[in-house]
């Protein structure tokens, strides 16, 4: 079986965790959706993290698609908690980079980009 390290960049609100827990629920890995508003997402393990409604500290999560295993990476978009992204970098196969339908390239997502 395949492995690859995928992780999930992007300025802060942009979708990063609704995007992982999209694909969780796609692949079967969780069996109810959750939502990052609602306080129930699978990857916002921690209070402070529901509370704020912000991912704090990186999250690993497993799925499989065919004949690929994938260990997802749901890294923080603030940038207040970038070393905490930027740590997660060094194990990446590869990379999503996230933009806000909504609000467009923000300075952050130019940070990520470079």
């Amino acid at each position: 079986m395949k492995k690859l390290v995928i992780g999930i960049l992007a300025h802060v609100d942009a979708g990063k965790t609704t995007l992982s827990e999209s694909m969780l629920y796609l692949s079967g890995k969780i069996r109810k959706l959750g939502r990052v508003d609602n306080q129930d997402a699978f990857l916002d393990t921690y209070e402070l993290e529901r509370a704020r409604g912000i991912t704090i500290f990186s999250k690993q999560a497993m799925l499989e698609l065919e004949d690929t295993q994938i260990t997802l990476l749901d890294t923080p978009g603030h940038v207040d908690f970038s070393a905490e992204m930027e740590r997660t970098l060094q194990v990446l196969d590869y990379a999503i980079l996230v933009v806000s339908g909504a609000d467009g390239v923000q300075g952050h997502t130019r940070t990520l980009w470079k």
